[in-house]
């Protein structure tokens, strides 16, 4: 079986605008069942529901519930949450499963659902292939004395705090460091200042203040403009920049230069290889810099290359012993702390770096040469395979042509929304971003037309 087949989930679980396709209560109620059907069909079975702060959340939470309450199954609610806090605290809670309603860094008119297993891990595509299936099939009601029940967990907040806090070492804090925190207006904004608040730095906290509309607005990873000038204003040490739903990060530098996945991926792989610690096998995407591989290779450990979502990075860990992987995103997957890619576990790691060498972010960044690269994301209408169009295999054929054996090209199709990436690399910045942009020219046509 492959991913081609399956009708409702993506790279990470099922995602669109609100009140669309799969995005309706009607649907969100009859995936419910499926999934308490699916996963958890031991009697007494329990799920937990954490959710970001997008104001559809409520409505899907609540039709979420009536669907696993139909087919037996218990709900423990965990509020606003962060994606791997769900991840975490489905383990420690020993259920059968975990479910956050999250579009990630998506604007707030989307929405998605998201699942883990026992384990904390993602659903395996079988499984989502058997949830789909389930989905067809005519939703039938347990008995009344057999429906489940919903209950709230209130201290979930303070136990994923000590989590994270348990990531660093004891005698370690950060004491000194002024970090301005950028929460996206979204699930981290009770959770994450506190956390490196209570390890010991001066922190300045920026979007925590969620309305239900403004998360990701002007804020967090994907929009960082504003905590550059924030570090530069308060003269920071440091800026985190966390997403919606807190698995990914971005890291500004005391000067106001941007810190991507690939930097910090190369930051903490090379201090767990100085401290003999982790693998020399490290994982990326395709779409990870080529300045990564060599910045690895120098210091004797391999990187190798997934398909783009953190799902394919964490099984090409598995496979290649690695411990440490993640993408150009800032999804940072630290293994040996947590089961998933993980915001808040990744910048402590980042500032036991600091901490331990006593070096700056920007000397620690600067250890890596980047090869100028350039990402033109193209919106199109729907996402179709344009890669296998006539027009753009003719451009894409011609700019390789022209970068030789100095650049590549890479075309793919974003799994979280209707987005055609078009990645550009070569020994030129201005000569990657013509070429990037002449290719996206085409992808406009070529969408158009179709």
């Amino acid at each position: 079986m492959t991913e081609q087949l399956k009708r409702y989930f993506g790279t990470d679980g099922i995602r669109g605008r609100v009140g669309d396709g799969a995005i309706t209560p009607e649907f969100v109620l009859k995936l419910g069942w499926a999934v308490g059907r699916v996963l958890a069909k031991e009697k007494n079975s329990k799920i937990l529901i954490g959710k970001d702060t997008r104001i559809s959340g409520y409505m899907l939470e609540s039709a979420l519930q009536a669907g696993l309450s139909a087919a037996g199954v218990d709900i423990y609610l965990l509020g606003p949450m962060p994606t791997p806090a769900i991840a975490y605290l489905t383990r420690t809670f020993h259920a059968q499963a975990g479910i956050v309603i999250s579009a990630s860094h998506n604007p707030y008119h989307d929405n998605g659902i998201k699942f883990f297993t026992n384990e904390g891990a993602k659903l395996a595509e079988a499984i989502e292939l058997e949830i789909e299936a389930m989905i067809n099939e005519p939703l039938t009601i347990v008995e009344s004395s057999m429906l489940g029940k919903a209950h709230r967990i209130d201290d979930a907040r303070g136990r994923y705090i000590e989590f994270c806090k348990s990531t660093v070492p004891l005698k370690m804090n950060f004491s000194g460091l002024k970090i301005v925190v950028d929460c996206a207006n979204g699930a981290t904004y009770h959770i994450a200042p506190d956390v490196f608040k209570e390890l010991g730095a001066e922190v300045v906290v920026m979007g925590a203040e969620p309305n239900g509309l403004n998360i990701n607005q002007n804020c967090g990873s994907t929009e960082p403009q504003l905590l550059q000038d924030a570090v530069l204003k308060n003269k920071a040490d440091l800026g985190i920049a966390l997403d919606g739903d807190g698995d990914r990060l971005i890291m500004v530098d005391h000067l106001g230069e941007l810190v991507d996945g690939d930097s910090l991926l190369f930051i903490i792989a090379r201090s767990q290889k100085l401290q003999g610690k982790g693998s020399n096998s490290v994982v990326g995407t395709k779409m990870s810099n080529l300045g990564l591989e060599h910045a690895l290779k120098d210091h004797d450990m391999v990187l190798h290359r997934s398909q783009v979502g953190d799902r394919y990075v964490i099984e090409m860990l598995k496979e290649k012993g690695g411990v440490v992987g993640g993408e150009s995103s800032g999804h940072i997957i630290c293994l040996d702390k947590t089961t998933t890619g993980d915001g808040i576990v990744a910048a402590l790691q980042v500032l036991c770096e600091i901490s331990r060498s006593g070096s700056t972010l920007h000397e620690l960044q600067s250890l890596m040469t980047k090869i100028p690269q350039t990402l033109v994301n193209v919106r199109v209408n729907k996402v179709t395979n344009l890669a296998e169009d006539e027009a753009v295999l003719a451009i894409v054929t011609t700019v390789e042509k022209r970068l030789g054996s100095k650049g590549r090209v890479l075309l793919r199709a974003s799994g979280t929304e209707p987005v055609i990436r078009v990645m550009v690399e070569g020994p030129d910045l201005a000569l990657t971003k013509s070429l990037a942009n002449e290719i996206a020219s085409v992808i406009k046509t070529r969408a158009k037309d179709a």
